[in-house]
């Protein structure tokens, strides 16, 4: 082993890691030791760590299943990821993944959100409990609900998330639950049965339970509803390349997804700093979840940038097709968003740090700081012990965030709410 690297492991020994097999583990040059733990750390052979932002906290364990790979991720503590690739993304405190996990940039698993082997997440974020099980594509998705890991939400074995269209874009995440009620760690869990998948963009209320096997295209928006399947195609209709027949629906849905994103962003801002910034792992933890956050939302915005630049083309062709009968609706919406886009950018940027109302942000901080100093540091603890009147404060407060982005986006598209 380079001499160099020999001393990096030895100083991870000195610290107190444990590093069964210390010749096969490769920590890259970029790393810095002071962002790695000692207390309680395993490394297991074959793991390797790359990344100048990488951070591992106390009691993380690496490998146990087989080599991990992690570059520029913050782990927490006790969090487990036993074998596969990680990149670019941040596990709060007992997350786990299984081993032959793919989980890259943009990532965020929140407290025991968990996932078996071979599953593969991009630009995912999974609020605490939400369970995956084994084969699993789940990227582009927001997921919550449930109230503990016993009562979680749950994605059942070999489910897809089917992000990906055949115009080849990726304007497609899906709003499982919300960020306005899902903080609150109080919401029924959605079930979404194995050997299934859903067809993004689609929102789905919490309760819902989509039975195993079904592919689902439809939006949720009753909860305590059994879905065991969608209505039969009747007929197969000729495929144009490049032409959207409505616009409206993924638009609408992905303004909204990025809404949500803006609302967690100030929740962490207002809320989970309080618990994350207690030391300078703390806050490397925090910055790192800031920094995902800032990804995830860049990403949905550049995104819905790249269909609103493929709306001239589709106009074109379809009014080629449709001749006539073309819908006047719908040239106004494509054309509208397309003319549009700079604008709504614009908008989206200057939200980025949308407080909200001040006055009911304040009032419901002020609370969360009383149930703080009766109940300690511990964030889930914390949060399940606001009372029903506190909770819907900071509900409101978020659900606020939301309505405000979702309506500057379409006073500037007035198009897509006239329909």
């Amino acid at each position: 082993m380079h001499s160099e690297q020999t001393d990096k492991i030895e100083r991870l020994l000195e610290k107190g890691a444990t590093i069964p097999n210390p010749q096969s583990v490769l920590v890259g040059d970029d790393v810095s030791l002071d962002r790695i733990a000692g207390d309680g750390v395993v490394i297991y052979g074959g793991c390797k760590i790359f990344g100048e932002k990488t951070l591992i906290m106390p009691g993380v364990k690496l490998g146990f299943e087989g080599p991990v790979t992690v570059e520029d991720c913050q782990i927490g503590a006790n969090v487990e990821l036993k074998g596969g690739f990680f990149g670019r993304s941040v596990f709060l405190e007992k997350a786990n993944m299984g081993s032959g996990a793919q989980v890259r940039d943009g990532c965020i698993l929140e407290e025991e959100a968990n996932g078996a082997h071979m599953v593969g997440l991009k630009q995912t974020i999974l609020f605490p409990f939400v369970t995956l099980g084994s084969l699993i594509n789940f990227c582009d998705c927001f997921m919550a609900g449930g109230t503990s890991r016993k009562n979680h939400s749950e994605v059942g074995s070999s489910y897809i998330h089917f992000n990906y269209t055949p115009n080849q874009d990726k304007a497609t995440p899906s709003l499982i639950g919300d960020v306005p009620r899902g903080v609150m760690l109080n919401q029924p869990p959605v079930f979404l049965g194995g050997q299934g998948g859903l067809v993004g963009p689609v929102r789905v209320e919490y309760g819902t339970v989509i039975a195993a096997g079904v592919v689902y295209r439809r939006d949720v928006f009753k909860g305590g509803t059994l879905l065991l399947g969608g209505a039969p195609i009747e007929r197969d209709p000729d495929y144009y390349p490049g032409v959207y027949w409505y616009v409206k629906r993924p638009v609408v849905h992905n303004i909204n997804y990025i809404a949500n994103l803006i609302a967690l962003k100030q929740w962490y801002v207002g809320v989970r700093s309080q618990f994350l910034k207690g030391d300078v792992m703390g806050q490397m933890l925090y910055e790192g979840v800031l920094d995902k956050l800032d990804m995830a939302i860049k990403e949905r915005i550049d995104r819905l940038g790249a269909l609103s630049k493929k709306m001239p083309e589709s106009v074109e062709k379809y009014r080629v097709i449709m001749k006539d009968k073309a819908s006047e609706d719908l040239l106004r919406q494509e054309q509208e968003l397309f003319k549009t886009w700079p604008e709504l950018e614009d908008m989206f940027n200057a939200n980025q740090n949308n407080p909200g109302d001040p006055a009911m942000r304040e009032m419901f901080l002020e609370e969360l700081g009383g149930h703080i100093e009766e109940r300690g540091s511990d964030y889930v603890a914390v949060i399940q012990g606001l009372d029903e009147a506190c909770s819907a404060k900071g509900t409101k407060w978020l659900q606020g965030i939301v309505d405000d982005v979702n309506q500057q986006a379409l006073k500037l598209i007035p198009s897509f709410t006239d329909v």
